[in-house]
């Protein structure tokens, strides 16, 4: 059921999801500073590809906190955004409610990338 919903959730989101991230992540990357920012964003658009079967457990520090902070700022908020709306629509249907969800999950990612591990 895994494979076939991942397959789904490309249909569903998915690969704009991925084009967002990685945007993301690129623009982040073009400065030293934003490297490690960059590198959050290339870690989620993976997620964003295939999120099914996948748990996100969130710990951090003070240098998480204050990454996430200069985060939000800047990208998150819209991330954020982007993905609590297109998980409301999608669970306006039966059959998008499992997708989703799976955007509500990558929009408290996108709110708090640092300190975030994918199991």
């Amino acid at each position: 059921m895994g494979c076939l919903a991942n397959i789904l959730w490309l249909i569903f989101g998915g690969l704009e999801a991925w084009f967002a991230w990685t945007i993301y992540g690129i623009l982040w990357s073009i400065t030293i500073v934003g490297i490690p920012l960059g590198r959050q964003c290339f870690k989620f658009a993976r997620l964003s590809l295939a999120p099914f079967g996948k748990d996100v457990s969130v710990e951090g520090g003070p240098v998480s906190l204050l990454a996430n902070i200069v985060w939000c700022l800047f990208t998150g908020v819209e991330m954020a955004l982007a993905h609590v709306t297109v998980g409301i629509g999608l669970c306006l249907t039966i059959i998008g409610i499992p997708f989703g969800i799976q955007h509500f999950k990558l929009a408290v990612l996108s709110l708090f990338p640092f300190g975030s591990r994918v199991i």
